[in-house]
């Protein structure tokens, strides 16, 4: 038999036993156990978060620094919404095509007789408003909101180089666009002062009212008054 006082004395009751034992001849304890895996540093308890965590590894703090992720996360993206909000809408109207909007109201807050302000969207350019002075305004009503993804205004009595400037013209337009939800946006338009339409950009969203008024008149004289011509607007399609 061989000999137990050379051998290893058992961790749990101190016997001796030979070196090829596995377990204690006493009480059957396991001579050589494996050791223990060091617990795991509480950055790599972070993620994934299905890993296992093992006494010691921080746990406390890893749920604190997984929930401090969240409410910077929560911050951000509460700070940023408005802004990637309109990032997102407009990437969509450069991706999109314009589509014609009809107003169902027009109203204007003076006439010159026979050029009602209708004639701004009868979709005939040698047609037009007509407006006493600087400042007379005129307002289209829409039956449901939409995205105003941009306007096209065609200046003076006509798009005729001929007609265009029979009468005097507004060089500057003071936009007003009221949402559904009562939010109003303006906007200051400059024009050229040449025939035919102009496209305005102009990327406003929930638009229901939109009102123009006419601002920096050139042309004006005694028996003369101001002319617009057409105003279209185009949402997305």
């Amino acid at each position: 038999m061989p000999d137990e006082a050379a051998g290893v004395p058992c961790p749990a009751c101190g016997t001796l036993n030979s070196p090829e034992r596995r377990f204690c001849r006493r009480c059957a304890t396991a001579l050589n156990p494996a050791a223990k895996p060091a617990p795991l540093p509480w950055w790599r308890t972070v993620w994934p978060l299905r890993r296992r965590v093992r006494a010691s590894s921080g746990r406390a703090v890893r749920l604190l620094v997984i929930l401090a992720v969240v409410v910077a996360l929560c911050a951000g993206g509460f700070l940023l919404l408005p802004a990637g909000r309109a990032l997102y809408e407009d990437t969509r109207d450069k991706l999109s095509k314009p589509k014609p909007v009809t107003p169902v109201d027009i109203k204007a807050s003076a006439e010159v007789p026979g050029h009602p302000a209708t004639n701004t969207t009868d979709g005939v350019s040698n047609e037009y408003w007509g407006a006493p002075a600087p400042g007379t305004s005129v307002t289209y009503t829409f039956r449901k909101p939409f995205r105003l993804f941009e306007l096209l205004i065609t200046n003076g009595a006509s798009a005729s180089p001929e007609d265009y400037a029979r009468q005097a013209r507004a060089l500057r337009l003071d936009l007003e666009v009221t949402t559904q939800d009562g939010e109003k946006h303006r906007k200051e338009l400059t024009l050229s002062d040449k025939p035919g339409p102009q496209t305005v950009p102009t990327g406003i969203s929930d638009a229901k009212t939109i009102r123009l008024v006419l601002r920096s008149a050139v042309g004006l004289a005694p028996g003369r008054h101001l002319a617009l011509a057409e105003v279209e607007f185009f949402q997305r399609s």
